[in-house]
């Protein structure tokens, strides 16, 4: 209920806030950063002011705005993003959970404690440190995002967005190395295919994860970096 709320919400919030936050040239990351922290913190006020979901429920969230120059990533939880760059593979963001060393501290710091229950989880339930929703475990939850800055460079091939369904069976290095396996051999195809090469590295991500057993939930997009190619047109058949 969170998720699906946050998927069809979460992009105007974002833009609004962008109108709202004044911010000079000179001041774009400031301006970015505020604009993430503002909108993360209203959807989920907004989630518990229209009844969304029981307080008991959460959700992740990551979000990525490209500009021309920059990849600007915003992190809440255990999702993550990855970008791949010729034959590297680089962590966008950082999971956020509870047994990371700083997010330790700031949830015992509060009175809370973090038990190891099939992993580490805030009082033994929550296997994540941020979250939208999730109200029942705060002030320890919190949807506070954590900001990064990428700038763009003509090796990006693709990035790489998804849950901890994915991450929890596939290291980043063998994401990174079935995506650029794939985006490369189907540019060079000049097949007229309906599906986009990204949507077919999500799919074959997805499999890989389903074919690992994977036990979480399995959300992946991946965006394609490089410029569409032109592709090669047919001469027309004359009779």
């Amino acid at each position: 209920m969170v998720a699906k709320f946050c998927a069809k919400r979460m992009h105007d919030v974002i833009a609004e806030e962008w109108d709202r936050e004044i911010g000079g040239a000179a001041e774009w990351q400031r301006r970015w950063e505020a604009v993430f922290a503002n909108s993360f913190e209203r959807t989920d006020n907004e989630i518990l002011s229209d009844a969304v979901a029981p307080e008991m429920v959460g959700s992740t969230a990551s979000v990525v705005v490209l500009s021309g120059c920059q990849i600007i990533t915003s992190n809440c939880g255990d999702s993550r993003v990855v970008l791949c760059r010729r034959t590297q593979t680089i962590p966008l963001t950082v999971d956020q959970k509870p047994d990371r060393q700083d997010e330790l501290l700031r949830i015992e710091g509060g009175g809370g404690k973090v038990i190891n229950w099939n992993g580490a989880r805030v009082f033994g339930v929550l296997a994540m440190s941020r979250a939208i929703g999730d109200r029942y475990l705060r002030p320890w939850i919190i949807p506070v995002p954590e900001i990064t800055f990428t700038a763009r460079t003509d090796e990006d091939e693709c990035l790489v967005l998804a849950s901890d369904g994915l991450w929890d069976v596939m290291t980043n290095e063998e994401v990174g190395e079935v995506a650029r396996r794939i985006l490369r051999r189907r540019r060079r195809s000049l097949s007229m295919e309906e599906t986009s090469p990204a949507q077919v590295v999500a799919e074959s991500l997805t499999e890989i994860a389903y074919g690992r057993n994977s036990k979480d939930n399995i959300s992946i997009i991946v965006v394609d970096l490089k410029s569409k190619r032109k592709r090669q047109q047919r001469p027309p058949l004359i009779s």
